[in-house]
């Protein structure tokens, strides 16, 4: 591989996926982070480093280890769009996600910005283990350990609680959530952040669907980021906490998540991510426009986080 030839940027044709649309045909941020991914992976593919092949011939997993998104405009269901991953150094991607205009003839609109870092973690229970291409070798990395934390107590929950949390949910790692048998992935991560959203608005007595039946308003994101520090393992059991951090001009609020696993009795931080949303009208002339946060809503997002 010349350097030429690693430098140059793949497109991928694709469409998001049916299960992303939640409500009418617009599709959810979880998505936008599966197309990119996806565009990451044919860029490999297409220099004969794909993830199965690094796996079974060289005993590392292919895996994004970072990833932020900018969301600056909605993609519908059946839209046909241009995935285009341009490689950087470290291991690192600027991708583009590019659908057709509204009219013909129109330009073509920027559905996601992204950046996104990819790493080759070492699999011990690969069936092989080849040495890398010599132009692959320095995105090597051993399993990551996390962050450390305090102890984590009798209750883990209750410890990160008293450190600030605004809402803690116990989880147990899934296999299906997981990669190359042993490490949750990603793209788990990604679906984490979707469902403590929902599970906190609920907590808060403002649930998607109660905002969706009384108002009509549905949740958007415009913009997320999701960080992997270190590697949960399949059936561990996980603490993940969401905080809503500030409120922006009344029409979008900031939040983090956080994930936590217990190694020799302490808290061990493994992912984290952030994620700015706001709610659209679902129905009606405004439908897609902005809403409001009033008051009462704004005292529901923060209560007990600010």
């Amino acid at each position: 591989m010349t350097t030429a030839v690693q430098h140059e940027p793949v497109t991928l044709s694709a469409r998001p996926g049916f299960e992303g649309a939640n409500i009418r045909t617009w599709i959810g941020f979880k998505h936008f982070a599966y197309l990119v991914e996806q565009g990451v992976l044919q860029w490999f593919r297409e220099r004969g480093h794909g993830p199965g092949r690094l796996y079974l011939e060289h005993g590392v997993g292919l895996s994004v280890r970072e990833c932020s998104l900018l969301l600056p405009a909605v993609l519908e269901v059946d839209d046909e769009v241009d995935v285009t991953a341009t490689p950087g150094a470290g291991g690192r991607f600027a991708v583009r996600i590019a659908r057709a205009g509204g009219t013909a003839g129109a330009e073509t609109v920027t559905a996601c910005r992204a950046r996104v870092r990819v790493a080759l973690v070492r699999e011990p229970d690969a069936p092989a283990s080849a040495p890398l291409p010599a132009d692959l070798a320095g995105l090597l990395e051993e399993p990551g350990a996390g962050e450390p934390g305090p102890a984590a107590g009798a209750d883990p929950a209750a410890t990160l609680r008293a450190a600030g949390a605004g809402f803690v949910w116990a989880w147990r790692v899934p296999y299906f959530y997981c990669q190359y048998s042993q490490r949750m992935q990603h793209a788990g991560y990604v679906r984490l952040l979707e469902e403590v959203v929902d599970r906190y608005l609920a907590d808060r007595g403002v649930s998607v669907g109660r905002m969706l039946r009384e108002r009509g308003w549905i949740p958007v994101v415009s913009r997320a980021r999701v960080e992997v520090r270190g590697d949960a393992r399949v059936e561990e059991p996980m603490w993940i906490t969401f905080t809503v951090t500030d409120v922006l001009k009344d029409v979008t609020y900031d939040a983090r998540m956080t994930c936590h696993v217990v190694r020799d009795g302490r808290l061990v931080q493994v992912a984290t991510a952030t994620i700015l949303h706001g709610y659209a009208a679902s129905r009606g002339p405004d439908a897609g426009s902005l809403a409001t946060l009033d008051p009462e809503t704004v005292a529901a997002l923060t209560a007990g986080s600010r």
